[in-house]
């Protein structure tokens, strides 16, 4: 019986996850046939670059916050040993994914840059 309820529930819920459908479902979001909606004409390489220019932008600030905790983890170790070994962990996978971050960013507009042109020819002109 327990189950039961369990599955109802989370039919349930699921189904009000669906309810801006059902209002949005009249066709107000469709997009004019003469191309004049407010909707920006983009390529998938270019959309795809600005999310992953977004996402690895949100890894390096939360490298950076992650560097900055673990600098104040050591300054307040008062000599502690375990809590300094700790410090300075978190301090290392935080520069690391700060590294990550950054190369990823690098390799990311140098494959926008290869791959997605204005003009569409090969050599940019």
């Amino acid at each position: 019986m327990k189950n039961k309820i369990k599955i109802l529930g989370y039919s349930a819920s699921s189904l009000l996850l669906l309810a801006p459908f059902t209002v949005f479902g009249d066709g107000g979001f469709s997009v004019p046939a003469n191309g004049t909606g407010n909707l920006k004409s983009t390529s998938v390489g270019t959309l795809l670059g600005t999310i992953l220019n977004w996402l690895l932008s949100a890894v390096g600030i939360l490298g950076v916050i992650g560097f900055a905790v673990s600098g104040i983890m050591y300054l307040t170790a008062a000599g502690d040993d375990k809590r300094i070994a700790t410090a300075k962990s978190f301090m290392l996978y935080a520069v690391i994914g700060v590294i990550v971050a950054l190369v990823g960013l690098i390799a990311v507009n140098a494959l926008s840059s290869i791959f997605v042109s204005n003009s569409g020819s090969i050599s940019g002109n």
